[in-house]
């Protein structure tokens, strides 16, 4: 019985894993799982985060975005400077070095949402497309979670 509850649980964890990670694939880069977090029904912006590795031997460059929810997509930076918290677009797009990764992460880069069309509801999802200045265009599916969460699953992600 108890190698029974093992299996079952063994097996709950690996469905739970597989719902909440999704991944895309673009030449030597890896997207891997877009999240966002829902928004107010009044918020003018939401924001996208992910993770991409490269495992090629060159860098390439996130360079931009879109998505359906949004009226534009800009690449942001959010640091501490002199005691006070900071957002800046990075007009020239984010470096992603070879056998590295870049986190997109609540305080940290991530995506920024601007003129949203609609509030980003819980549980949801939408589409958007990343630009890289050698790999090209992919489309990719941000999954929403509730606000101030971070993504099921993804935890020191």
């Amino acid at each position: 019985m108890n190698r029974l509850r093992t299996l079952f649980f063994a097996a709950a964890v690996a469905f739970a894993t597989a719902a909440h990670a999704h991944a895309y694939e673009l030449g030597d880069l890896t997207i891997d799982h877009p999240w966002s977090r829902a928004t107010p029904a009044a918020a003018p912006v939401g924001a996208g985060y992910l993770t991409i590795v490269n495992k090629g031997k060159t860098a390439d460059r996130l360079v931009s975005g879109t998505s359906t929810v949004s009226a534009r997509v800009e690449i942001h930076d959010m640091a501490i400077v002199d005691g006070v918290m900071r957002m800046r677009s990075l007009d020239q797009g984010i470096v992603v070095p070879p056998g590295g990764k870049i986190e997109f992460k609540p305080g940290g880069y991530h995506i920024m949402l601007i003129g949203l069309k609609q509030p980003i509801a819980k549980d949801s999802t939408f589409k958007g497309t990343l630009t890289f200045e050698k790999a090209g265009t992919i489309e990719i599916e941000y999954k929403v979670e509730g606000m101030g969460r971070a993504p099921a699953g993804h935890a020191g992600h």
